[in-house]
């Protein structure tokens, strides 16, 4: 869907303006920073204004900086997005409100409009959010309280409040308490509780929401044979769980560190199949302990192990997002070479990020919008330097369904 763009006069660097001539309603501006402070940084896709730089360029090829937002003060990021032309992004800040900018032809900017932005800004009616994620065209938040607040497209019961309206502005999701963790697909949304369950809502058919049947729900309901789960992860149409706590020193006689449901065409699952699982599965060749990270890009899915802090990575391999070299599908977690001291990781449609140790971030897979930042457009199946050393880089993000990525 083509979104209308918006655009102000918004401050941006001291001494400084940024001409953004408006159309309709503009979005609110965050804090003028002193030019040398550490940025937000954006790369890839661009079509929908999802880098946050001010500009409608299509693509970029390397890291541009998001308008307006020192990484001092943003906690927190995220990335949303579907196929080439449409994409979102959302920071939380520190005094606990969101920004956001992109695409918002379904409202997932939050700003009670449908007009889409290219710089930052503010979601409206959120002052207590402790945690966000994106989905393909909907968002999420995770508030003080615990409970959950979502806004965006909604066709398939994706922002959990008992309707299938979508919703420019925040809505409270049904239902839902003592949420410690939230994660978006494509159209579909989870949430971990305190108990160690995991709830679901939204699109289902091919069984993203885990309870057994393929129909879709627009309020939350338990991920079924599932419990002790204390990281939770969505692609775009499937999902990780995470069971038991990290901890690399006994391998049990039973059961693995990952459990997965849902979409498994191309195996992103990783139980040697690819047949669809309406209930959790195990991913085979993890074993419980060997796990501290999890997280999953459109069909591909990835976890970091606990004892060194290597990656293992499984599912669609197209454009060599897996990264072992090949474009060959794993149907079983494989380890990917040359790439140690994982800090973090991220999956998007068809690319993968790293932040590793030494504050490099490391991608691979798709490039033809410039998604690896490595100046070039050309796809590898093999990790490339994204971003030299950048001291103070600790979050990075990739929307599921999108071409673009986040790093601050």
């Amino acid at each position: 869907m083509t979104n209308s763009r918006t655009r102000r006069l918004r401050p941006v660097l001291a001494g400084a303006l940024a001409a953004l001539t408006a159309f309709g309603l503009a979005a609110t501006p965050v804090s003028t920073a002193h030019a040398q402070e550490k940025r937000l940084k954006a790369w890839g896709n661009n079509r929908s204004g999802q880098l946050g730089d001010g500009t409608w360029t299509d693509f970029r090829t390397t890291a541009t900086t998001v308008l307006g937002l020192t990484s001092a003060e943003v906690v927190k990021i995220a990335a949303g997005g579907y196929g080439p032309t449409n994409g979102h992004g959302l920071a939380l800040l520190t005094d606990r409100t969101v920004q956001s900018w992109g695409a918002n032809g379904s409202g997932q900017l939050g700003d009670g409009s449908v007009f889409g932005h290219n710089a930052p800004g503010q979601v409206v009616n959120l002052s207590s959010a402790t945690d966000i994620a994106a989905g393909g065209a909907h968002s999420l938040a995770l508030l003080a309280d615990q409970t959950v607040v979502s806004w965006g497209k909604n066709n398939y019961g994706q922002l959990g409040n008992g309707t299938n309206m979508d919703s420019s502005v925040p809505v409270r999701v049904e239902g839902l308490n003592k949420v410690i963790a939230i994660a978006a697909g494509l159209n579909h949304s989870l949430a971990l509780r305190e108990d160690g369950t995991v709830w679901a809502w939204g699109y289902n058919i091919n069984g993203q929401l885990g309870d057994g049947t393929s129909a879709s729900r627009n309020v939350p309901s338990p991920v079924a044979n599932l419990t002790g789960v204390t990281r939770i992860a969505a692609g775009c149409n499937h999902n990780l769980a995470l069971v038991g706590p990290p901890s690399a020193t006994t391998k049990p006689t039973s059961g693995n560190a990952v459990k997965a449901w849902g979409y498994n065409a191309t195996g992103q699952l990783g139980d040697n199949s690819t047949i669809n699982r309406y209930t959790p599965v195990d991913t085979q060749g993890i074993w419980l302990g060997g796990v501290s990270q999890i997280a999953a890009g459109c069909n591909h899915s990835l976890a970091v192990t606990d004892s060194d802090n290597r990656l293992k990575a499984w599912g669609q391999n197209t454009s060599g997002q897996i990264g072992d070299g090949t474009t060959d599908y794993r149907i079983t977690p494989v380890s990917v070479p040359d790439i140690k001291g994982v800090q973090l990781v991220a999956g998007g449609r068809e690319h993968t990020v790293a932040l590793l140790g030494d504050n490099t971030v490391r991608s691979w897979g798709a490039n033809g919008s410039g998604q690896l930042a490595n100046g070039t457009t050309t796809d590898s199946p093999t990790p490339v330097t994204s971003l030299t050393a950048l001291t103070g880089v600790d979050k990075i993000a990739a929307p599921v369904g999108g071409d673009f990525s986040l790093a601050n």
